[in-house]
C-alpha cells in the first residue's frame, strides 16, 4: 500500500520538472543531485528502503545509494541525464573505470558488517529528466558482476 502511494502521489516522482531556478539553468552537480534524491524516492516506491547515501570507503571507493532490495543488499549508482538517446543511455557512463570503484565502495562497506554476509548485487538507476515533464526511471538490477570487473 504505501508503495502504490509513493509512487502515485510523491511530488518527486509525479511532477513536472524544471531545469532552471530563478531563470538560470541549474548545474550539472544540481542535476546529479536531483536525480539521486529522485531514485532514493524510487527505491521506496518501488518497496526497497534506502540504507545509506553517498557512502566512500575509508580506502577509496564510493556509492550512491544502499540499499535493500527484500533480502538483497544493493549497491547502486545513480545516472542522470536531461536528454534521452536512442544511441546511448545513462547505464552506458557506467564504464569498467567506474565499476571498479563501485567494487572497491562495496567491498568497504560490506567489511563494516563483520561477520554477516549477505547477498548483495551491484545496480543502476537510470534518471532522464526532461524540462516540463515527469522523471523517466529505470533500475537496472545486476547491472554488472564482480566477474567482469576483473
Amino acid at each position: 500500500m504505501i508503495s502504490f502511494l509513493l509512487k502515485n502521489y510523491s511530488p518527486l516522482l509525479n511532477q513536472e520538472v524544471s531545469l532552471t531556478e530563478k531563470g538560470e539553468k541549474i548545474t550539472h552537480t544540481a542535476i546529479g543531485a536531483r536525480g539521486e534524491k529522485i531514485a532514493a524516492h524510487y527505491i521506496g516506491a518501488e518497496g526497497g528502503k534506502v540504507l545509506y547515501r553517498n557512502y566512500r570507503g575509508p580506502k577509496g571507493g564510493e556509492i550512491d545509494i544502499i540499499a535493500r532490495d527484500r533480502n538483497v543488499l544493493c549497491f547502486i549508482e545513480v545516472k542522470t541525464r536531461t536528454y534521452a538517446s536512442k544511441h546511448s543511455r545513462p547505464l552506458d557512463a557506467v564504464d569498467m573505470n567506474k565499476r571498479r570503484y563501485m567494487v572497491k565502495g562495496a567491498h568497504a562497506w560490506l567489511n563494516l558488517l563483520l561477520k554477516v554476509s549477505p547477498v548483495w548485487r551491484y545496480d543502476v538507476i537510470e534518471v532522464v529528466l526532461k524540462e516540463g515533464e515527469k522523471p523517466i526511471l529505470n533500475w537496472v538490477k545486476q547491472a554488472f558482476t564482480e566477474d567482469q570487473v576483473r
